[in-house]
C-alpha cells in the first residue's frame, strides 16, 4: 500500500464517520463496523475504505480484527480509538455487569485492540476520542466520565513506557450532535424508567440527551482538530474541543469540595435536588 494508512474504529456514524469521510481521499482507511448493514454504506465512500468488522464488546474479535489488519499492511501510520458508549444512572443503583460493560466498551477494548496492533505502530501516532467527561465532574454519567478519564490514564502510561514509540493523543470533545446520545437514552432504557427513586433525574437526563443530539457543535469541528493533530510535528498530549470542554477542564483543576459546590448549585438551578 502506497498510501499512508489509518484505521477507525467506530467508522459508521457521528465522529468516526466524519473523520473516515474526511481522511479518504489521501490515506487507506480500514473503518471498523460492528453492524453488518453498514459494510457495505463504508464501501461507498471510497475505493481508499476498507471495512473491518470489530465488536468491542468480544475480545475474539479484537484480536481477529487486529490480525486481519496486519496481515494486510507493513505499518500503521494512524490510529484513531473512537468507539464508545454511555451508560447512565445512579451509582446507589447502577449494576456492576452494566459498570463491566461501560469499561469493556470504552476502555479495556481499545488497550487491547492497540496492544495487538502495537508491532505496526512504531513511529504511529494513535489518537483517542476521550471527552469532556474524562475531567470527571458530572453526576449520574459517572461510569462514562470514568472509563474515558481511564483511556486518558492508560494509554498516557503506554506512550511513556515504550519510550515514546507511540505517540498518544486525547481529544476532548463537548457536546457534539451525533447518534451517540439518541443511542445513550436506548441503552440506559432501564435506568430510566426503573430507577423510581432517581426518577426526575433521569426524565432530565433523557431531555437533555435528545437536546445535545441537536444543539451540540457539529462533528466537523472533531475534524479539524484531528487534521491538526495530524499535520503538527509535535502535538500536544490533549486538546479540547468547544467551550464547554474548556470550561470543565478549568473546574477540574479546583479543589474537590469546590466542584461539588459547584455541581450541587447548578443542580439546584434545574430542580434535581
Amino acid at each position: 500500500m502506497s498510501k499512508k494508512v489509518v484505521v477507525i474504529t467506530g467508522a459508521t456514524s457521528g465522529i468516526g464517520r466524519a473523520i473516515t469521510e474526511s481522511l479518504a481521499d489521501d490515506y487507506t482507511v480500514f473503518a471498523g463496523y460492528r453492524n453488518p448493514d453498514y459494510e457495505r454504506d463504508l464501501l461507498k465512500i471510497s475505493s481508499n475504505v476498507i471495512p473491518f468488522f470489530i465488536d468491542m464488546e468480544k475480545t475474539s474479535i479484537i484480536d481477529g480484527a487486529a490480525i486481519y489488519i496486519k496481515r494486510q499492511v507493513e505499518k500503521i501510520d494512524l490510529l484513531i480509538n473512537v468507539a464508545g458508549c454511555v451508560m447512565a444512572g445512579a451509582m446507589e443503583n447502577m449494576s456492576l455487569t452494566k459498570l463491566k460493560t461501560q469499561f469493556d466498551v470504552n476502555t479495556f477494548s481499545h488497550l487491547r485492540f492497540t496492544q495487538k496492533l502495537m508491532d505496526k505502530l512504531d513511529g504511529a501516532r494513535v489518537i483517542n476520542i476521550s471527552s469532556m467527561a474524562s475531567f470527571g465532574i458530572f453526576p449520574f454519567v459517572a461510569p462514562y466520565c470514568a472509563s474515558k478519564r481511564a483511556l486518558d490514564i492508560l494509554f498516557n502510561a503506554l506512550e511513556i513506557e515504550t519510550n515514546h514509540k507511540i505517540k498518544v493523543v486525547s481529544v476532548k470533545p463537548g457536546v457534539i450532535a451525533t447518534p451517540l446520545w439518541h443511542k445513550s437514552i436506548e441503552i440506559n432504557k432501564d435506568s430510566i424508567s426503573e430507577d423510581k427513586a432517581y426518577a426526575k433525574q433521569m426524565d432530565y437526563m433523557k431531555r437533555n440527551a435528545m437536546k445535545n443530539g441537536q444543539r451540540g457543535l457539529p462533528v466537523e469541528k472533531v475534524v479539524d482538530v484531528i487534521k491538526k493533530i495530524i499535520a503538527s510535528e509535535n502535538p500536544k498530549a490533549s486538546y479540547t474541543v468547544g467551550l464547554d470542554a474548556k470550561a470543565a477542564e478549568i473546574v477540574s483543576k479546583l479543589p474537590q469540595d469546590w466542584v461539588n459546590w459547584m455541581v450541587d448549585i447548578g443542580m439546584k438551578k434545574r430542580g434535581l435536588i
